[in-house]
């Protein structure tokens, strides 16, 4: 992935774009990810779309912020605001907003196409020495 700016994307690289998002920016300290939600993701005959595409799209966003092949998620405070159904496309703005150490907060808001706020979310990070599962 390049940006205007030329970051290549290092983390997440074998992400679905169906199903959490496609990275369109990445920039220093914020990232912005968009996703299109597809009947696969509908959970009732109104089209309401199952919250953990948004909240997966808002994580990916947020880890694609930091950028580090060795970043996970540790813990997350979120908010659900507005419904997200059938057809949305929903984009992701992730910025970087406290940094200690290996530990890092990232602010993500994910808008729908009318560019209202439907969720919002605080992430914080953890950038480890290795991948999780490697011994």
């Amino acid at each position: 992935m390049n940006s205007k700016n030329n970051t290549i994307q290092n983390t997440h690289l074998l992400a679905s774009e169906e199903l959490i998002g496609k990275v369109i920016d990445i920039k220093e300290n914020t990232a912005k990810v968009t996703l299109k939600i597809t009947q696969k993701m509908v959970v009732d005959s109104y089209g309401l779309a199952h919250g953990s595409f948004v909240f997966g799209l808002a994580d990916y966003a947020a880890m694609v912020a930091i950028n580090q092949p060795t970043v996970v998620l540790g813990k997350a405070e979120t908010k659900f605001i507005k419904p997200v159904i059938l057809n949305d496309e929903v984009t992701a703005i992730a910025t970087i907003t406290e940094q200690n150490g290996k530990k890092i907060t990232v602010s993500t808001v994910v808008n729908n196409a009318k560019n209202e706020i439907v969720f919002e979310g605080i992430f914080i990070c953890f950038v480890l020495e290795k991948h999780i599962l490697e011994k």
